[in-house]
């Protein structure tokens, strides 16, 4: 992909991988796939879609994109093409799971601007990639900690409400020591960040 990838838009990069796809370079449409797909697998799992066929969906979808990659009109919309790809896949799968358990089958309307806009039950799946970056810089920055302010960190990021008697049985911490030790961690965490420019994060 190029250099500018880190400022453009996720739809502006799908853009690009169709172009280059196009002119005979495959491994930019392979770049954008690994990229994208976390958002398809979501958009594909906010319709009811289980795990497993979630998977399917996706791979799905990506072949179709490379099947009509020469008829898709206007690149900027690449990444809308597969947005309703694969929110349409997503409801057959349904439908005919609902189908096969004699429900009756009320869904969208399968009209492409329809799909396109059609809100989701839980945060929209850019959001949820967002999430999912966040939080792999924070377990990444949490690596350089030490391992007495890793563990701690972990174990107090399980529960809204961490138990610090079980905390301190787990890692031999006096429980009056939690707070104090889990605020210097999270300074060093925080410091870490901020030299990648995410402290706004923590």
């Amino acid at each position: 992909m190029s250099s500018t990838a880190d400022t453009s838009s996720l739809g502006d990069r799908a853009a690009v991988a169709l172009l280059e796809y196009r002119e005979g370079r495959p491994e930019a449409l392979g770049d954008f796939v690994r990229e994208a797909t976390p958002l398809l697998w979501r958009t594909v799992r906010a319709q009811g879609v289980s795990r497993e066929a979630s998977d399917d969906v996706v791979q799905h979808t990506w072949a179709a994109l490379v099947r009509h990659a020469d008829s898709i009109t206007e690149p900027k919309a690449t990444l809308k093409w597969l947005l309703v790809t694969a929110r349409r896949a997503a409801w057959e799968v349904v439908r005919k799971e609902r189908a096969d358990q004699g429900h009756r089958t009320e869904l969208p309307d399968d009209d492409a601007e329809t799909s396109a806009t059609l809100p989701d039950s839980g945060p929209g799946p850019e959001a949820e990639v967002l999430k999912d970056e966040r939080d792999r810089l924070l377990w990444q920055a949490l690596g350089t900690l030490p391992r007495r302010c890793q563990e701690l960190l972990r174990l107090v990021s399980l529960a809204d409400r961490p138990d610090y008697r079980s905390i301190s049985s787990a890692i031999g911490m006096p429980v009056g020591s939690i707070g104090a030790t889990r605020g210097r961690c999270l300074a060093k965490l925080r410091a870490v960040l901020t030299q990648h420019g995410e402290a706004s994060w923590t």
